[in-house]
């Protein structure tokens, strides 16, 4: 299968950023990095127009009734047209309803803000990406054959822990987990495949590179993305949190992971609550908290490559997702591709989590759902639908509506998030 060419792509890209509008991000304090600009187009100071947010609420809702969540948060930024930041739903059945301003966890985000210390550490001149892991990570005599850049790229071929750890986290999630115990489960399993062959995702990639982030620093992973990543970025409400057993925050996203009953269906009217965990589980891959406003910024961020160099090679080699996929899905750096955005996506205990950006128009979206039971996907999906949505918006006043379209439409992702329910729409 056929990869989208990303360096042509960025190349578009940086021709079309040239002339735009800086978004400087300030921060309210200095970090050891410094504060970063990000190059989007400037946001217009609307909202997005009522037709436009009906429909996309209404994709958020059929997302929730799919998924078995209870509420959802949502945020789109189309510069050309307004913005869109919700809560929808209710924190659980019969509960409060969902505001914009909670926190949640960022699932596999994470591992993308991994991969950026990564880079941000071979841009300085501390490690190359093509190190081998072993070179940073003691005690893995038999993978010298794997660098840094595959790990990031998905590409080392190893498992993932959570295949064989779920389980025993949904028993017992306060229990605080060691890097090294994660990753030793990971590699126990057979290879997927040799090194740089194929893609696959692993959270045991995400927790080796942790693991070689905190060796090439003296510092605890919290730490370095504090200085590298959401420090010069302006993320005051993301990081990764003690590994105390602990909500997403202190008003918080109320996190469910329904379980099927013997025949393999759900109660979707009683959702079991799972919002308290240790971040240990999760850790470089998944282990992080954000909100809304956060995780859309942070799109923008690396779909720019604002925490970089221009002239680094990230996403220059992007690989094939999977032979099952449409060829405008590849990935590359710790990222996806899909189509003209870039993003992340994926799961964690309580959440599905999605954040997508266009670094041409700087549209940017981010959502969670509060039901982990769902396809893993549903993140991705709901986002790309989301997008399609907004990429039709009309232009406010005395802007232009960028001529780029998407692969794929609404619809079908709809109907894509439909086919993958495990929760049926109300009869009537």
């Amino acid at each position: 299968m056929l990869g989208v060419d990303m360096r042509g792509w960025r190349r578009s890209a940086a021709i079309a950023i040239a002339g735009a509008s800086l978004i400087a991000v300030v921060l309210s304090g200095c970090t050891a990095e410094g504060p970063v600009t990000v190059n989007v187009p400037t946001q217009v100071d609307a909202t997005l127009p009522d037709e436009t947010v009906a429909e996309m609420r209404d994709a958020v809702t059929a997302a929730i009734t799919a998924t078995g969540s209870t509420g959802a948060i949502v945020g789109v930024w189309a510069p050309w047209s307004g913005s869109w930041v919700s809560g929808v739903g209710t924190q659980s059945p019969g509960g409060a309803e969902v505001t914009p301003d909670l926190t949640f966890r960022a699932g596999e985000v994470t591992g993308a803000m991994t991969c950026d210390a990564l880079y941000s550490l071979e841009a300085d001149g501390t490690l190359s990406m093509d190190d081998p892991v072993t070179t940073w990570v003691s005690g893995l005599p038999g993978y010298e054959d794997i660098t840094l850049r595959q790990l990031c790229d998905g590409t080392s071929g190893l498992g993932s822990y959570t295949s064989i750890l779920d389980g025993m986290v949904l028993k017992n999630p306060d229990r605080v987990w060691n890097a090294r115990e994660l990753v030793a489960y990971g590699i126990s399993q057979p290879r997927r495949n040799a090194p740089g062959e194929s893609f696959s995702s692993s959270a045991t990639n995400a927790e080796l590179a942790g693991l070689a982030v905190e060796r090439a620093t003296g510092e605890s992973l919290a730490a370095v993305l504090s200085e590298r990543v959401t420090g010069p970025l302006g993320l005051s409400a993301t990081g990764i949190p003690s590994p105390a057993p602990a909500t997403p925050g202190p008003s918080s996203l109320t996190g469910h992971w329904s379980q099927p009953n013997g025949e393999g269906a759900y109660d979707c009217s009683a959702p079991l609550e799972f919002s308290t965990m240790s971040s240990s589980y999760g850790g470089a891959s998944a282990g992080a908290v954000t909100d809304i406003d956060d995780l859309g910024r942070y799109a923008q961020a690396l779909a720019t490559g604002a925490l970089l160099p221009p002239e680094n090679d990230r996403f220059s080699a992007p690989i094939p997702v999977g032979g099952d996929q449409p060829t405008w899905f590849t990935a590359a750096g710790g990222a996806y591709q899909a189509g003209s955005l870039i993003g992340k996506f994926g799961w964690t205990p309580g959440y599905l989590v999605g954040a997508f950006a266009d670094p041409q128009t700087g549209m940017s979206v981010a959502v969670v759902l509060n039901n982990s039971a769902g396809d893993k996907n549903t993140g991705a999906w709901l986002a790309w639908q989301l997008a399609a949505i907004a990429s039709k918006a009309p232009a406010a006043a005395g802007q232009t509506m960028p001529e780029a379209g998407l692969p794929w439409t609404a619809e079908q992702m709809r109907d894509t998030i439909a086919g993958n329910a495990i929760c049926a729409p109300p009869a009537g």
